[in-house]
């Protein structure tokens, strides 16, 4: 029996088709191997978002290649697919696949001989029409499982390199993710997240279903309490939109609303397709609707010509509309991307001072969030035992360490939230007659 080990950069997509990856694998008979271990294979699947991307990425190569000399090590994913050249000669490689063809890894990997040298096996992604059809019905150690329902990007920020990587965007078809939603029920997960690189354009090639409608189909699987989504734009967030999730009680109160800059100024320069007042308007309808909503984002400091006042729009924005939670990137020049070519770039120091105000805001944002529940009950679903507490997550995604005799792994609990442990985290207690 060959060995195979993974190793995934990048987003959660990734991480999906490196599992889907790893079962195509295992169904052959592959024994799935940790990446730190010794293994006959080696799967990068690499990222390209930043340049740290690029780097960590070529790091793992080389790091699988010295843990055995006399493996074949396979380069995949969004790195490999925009520089499959720079990936092919990255000393140590041996296959290169980038983000199609991965349905046939293990047919690519088995008839590859090292006489070949290396063999480059990316495809042209740009004319894609068809969602590449990879499952997921089996997952260690995790009681959330991501459902890759969308592929690819129409979209085309001027910083992003993505559409270049996946193509255009591509549904899954619905009875291809019921089937793997009614599999992961019959394993016992109770809480899934539909995922994708443009999760709100789902449909929109296949012409009569929207996300609404998926979402709708997946909350009637006996077996799964909750259901998650994740980034998506202001503009998705619909009165229609919402209207339909509030009359389904297992759709968590958790929206990831994308928002990169508060200016509008930036906002255009970034092509996106919203304004700050649209992003203000659909928050106060996510609040509306759900009382408990928690509402996270994203923000990008530093952007090509983001002056002072853009930096002070974007920051007063963030700090006007209460996020729960922003996850803040300072701008990296991407290779291929209309930013990176733009001037005014601004300088690193410049970057790394309003990237450290950001963060500041953020915790301070998260501290007032979670304040407003300190002796309020919540339902947790608990997903491990570490360090003496199980930890788990309520439905506005506040993360809960609390202890207990009993086994609460995989449970859905309600309990007392008591204080803030860190950021995002708060300690529970049992209520009495729980469990």
């Amino acid at each position: 029996m060959s060995k195979i080990a993974f190793t995934t950069l990048g987003c959660k997509v990734n991480l999906y088709d490196s599992e889907a990856m790893a079962e195509l694998f295992a169904e052959k008979g592959y024994e799935i191997a940790d990446f730190d271990e010794v293994a006959d294979i080696y799967v990068i699947n690499t990222c390209t978002v930043t340049n740290f991307g690029d780097k960590k990425s070529r790091q793992m190569i080389r790091r699988a290649r010295r843990r055995n000399p006399d493996s074949i090590i396979v380069a995949t994913g969004c790195y490999a697919q925009v520089s499959p050249e720079t990936v092919a000669g990255i000393d140590g490689i041996n296959i290169v696949i980038g983000t199609k063809d991965r349905s046939k890894v293990v047919e690519i990997v088995e008839n590859y001989r090292a006489e070949q040298g290396v063999l480059n096996a990316v495809g042209d992604i740009k004319g894609e029409k068809e969602f590449e059809r990879l499952k997921v019905s089996k997952l260690k150690d995790r009681t959330r499982a991501y459902i890759k329902i969308q592929e690819g990007c129409n979209r085309y920020c001027s910083y992003c390199i993505i559409p270049y990587a996946r193509g255009p965007v591509r549904s899954r078809k619905p009875e291809d993710i019921m089937d793997e939603v009614k599999a992961l029920a019959r394993n016992g997960f109770k809480e899934v997240v539909l995922t994708g690189i443009h999760v709100a354009s789902y449909g929109i090639d296949l012409g009569n279903i929207t996300l609404a409608d998926i979402i709708e189909m997946v909350h009637e699987v006996d077996g799964i309490e909750r259901i998650r989504f994740s980034s998506m734009e202001p503009r998705a967030v619909s009165d229609e939109f919402i209207e339909r999730m509030s009359k389904l009680q297992k759709v968590c109160e958790h929206y990831h609303l994308s928002l990169q800059s508060g200016s509008d100024t930036t906002l255009k320069n970034m092509n996106r397709k919203y304004t700050s007042e649209e992003y203000a308007a659909a928050c106060e309808r996510l609040r509306k609707a759900f009382p408990h909503v928690a509402i996270t984002t994203d923000i990008i400091v530093g952007f090509p010509t983001e002056t002072e006042e853009n930096f002070k729009e974007s920051y007063d924005f963030a700090k006007k509309v209460k996020l729960s939670k922003i996850h803040v990137f300072p701008y990296s020049p991407k290779e291929g991307t209309p930013a990176a070519k733009m001037r005014p770039q601004v300088a690193p120091e410049v970057k790394n001072e309003r990237s450290h105000k950001m963060l500041e805001l953020s915790d301070k944002l998260n501290r007032e969030f979670m304040s407003a529940y300190i002796n309020k009950p919540m339902e947790v679903l608990f997903e491990r035992l570490d360090n003496g507490y199980y930890e788990g997550h309520t439905r506005n995604y506040i993360k809960v360490l609390c202890k207990s005799d009993r086994d609460l792994t995989n449970q859905l609990v309600t309990v007392r939230l008591t204080d803030i442990a860190g950021e995002e985290t708060m300690y529970g207690e049992l209520i009495q007659g729980e469990i």
